[in-house]
């Protein structure tokens, strides 16, 4: 679904992408609201009015995907798609760069090569344009800096959609307000076609991120992965094929280049998997073997007294019987 917003946007046209962008943020706190009262999940309300740090967090990632959201729509509706698709397909390399500046993690040799070719890739494209691929950038580190504050927080995708677009509401409804005040507001001038796909922009918001936290659960992670690719490759066929845009041999040589990136990066992942799931099995037959060996090994134990039980007094024996004392009968 994902693959195929670029449809949606140019029909809420002739509405500004700021417009869209408030319509989003009001209709998203709109539905997803109504879906924690379907579902009855307000537990952790509580618990985040009660964390500060988590509450600072989610502010920071209402701004983050805030910026991701209005540049996206922006791109889409000024004929930008598949630039903007770019920032989608070089996510996955700006997440790992981030995961080494700020987590400190470790990489491995083919994930400093794909780094290293998205990079060159940059700058390829970079040079062919005549300027950064601004676009691209600002919205892979939007959505690679959303990723980690949102793992930080540890929340899930409902109830984080629904703190964020809560943190959201007032401004966006003040800024419609606004246009409304200024007479520029388009919801309610092109007829009630228009104003229910403004509306609409929640359920396009909302939907594809419950399947995908449904698909979580249900699909390997190591299909999901791939899965997620299939949002960029989409929007960057619409960009070719729908929408026109140009496509000039330096501009598919920076492409090139990021898909080479993507696919060593794509079979680094699948191989340490395999080696992790592997050596978890071999540890797991080699506990059993050694467990099966110590049962063998054990001593038979032979059968003795109890610990409690107290010798028995030997018994002396009875004294023979005398003669019947006298007047006595014997039977």
């Amino acid at each position: 679904m994902w693959g195929l917003v670029p449809l949606f946007w140019p029909l809420l046209k002739p509405a500004g992408a700021g417009e869209i962008l408030a319509h989003r943020m009001v209709w998203s706190f709109v539905f997803v609201g109504i879906a924690l009262l379907v579902v009855r999940r307000w537990g952790w309300v509580r618990e985040l009015a009660a964390s500060p740090r988590k509450l600072a967090l989610l502010t920071l990632a209402a701004a983050v995907i805030t910026v991701n959201w209005g540049l996206y729509i922006w791109s889409v509706n000024t004929g930008h798609v598949v630039e903007a698709s770019l920032g989608y397909f070089i996510n996955p390399l700006v997440t790992i760069a981030l995961g080494v500046l700020v987590l400190k993690e470790r990489l491995r040799p083919a994930q400093w090569a794909a780094v290293g070719i998205g990079l060159a890739a940059v700058v390829v494209l970079a040079v062919a344009a005549g300027r950064p691929p601004w676009i691209s950038l600002t919205l892979a580190f939007s959505f690679a800096l959303y990723g980690l504050v949102k793992k930080k927080v540890n929340l899930g995708g409902l109830e984080s959609l629904a703190a964020e677009t809560a943190v959201q509401f007032l401004p966006a409804l003040g800024y419609l307000v606004l246009l409304g005040a200024q007479g520029s507001l388009a919801f309610g001038t092109e007829g009630a076609g228009h104003m229910a796909l403004l509306a609409s922009t929640g359920i396009v918001t909302a939907v594809p991120l419950v399947l995908f936290g449904a698909a979580a659960i249900r699909v390997p992670l190591s299909t999901l992965g791939l899965l997620q690719y299939l949002a960029p490759i989409s929007q960057f066929l619409l960009g070719v094929t729908y929408f026109h845009e140009a496509m000039p041999p330096e501009r598919w040589a920076g492409f090139s280049l990021v898909w080479l990136a993507l696919t060593i990066l794509t079979w680094d992942a699948l191989r340490t998997g395999r080696r992790s799931r592997a050596a978890v099995a071999r540890a797991a037959r080699e506990a059993a073997v050694r467990d099966a060996a110590g049962l063998l090994a054990e001593p038979e134990r032979k059968p003795g007294p109890e610990p409690d039980a107290q010798p028995r007094p030997a018994q002396v024996p009875a004294p023979a019987a005398g003669p019947a004392p006298a007047g006595e009968t014997r039977a």
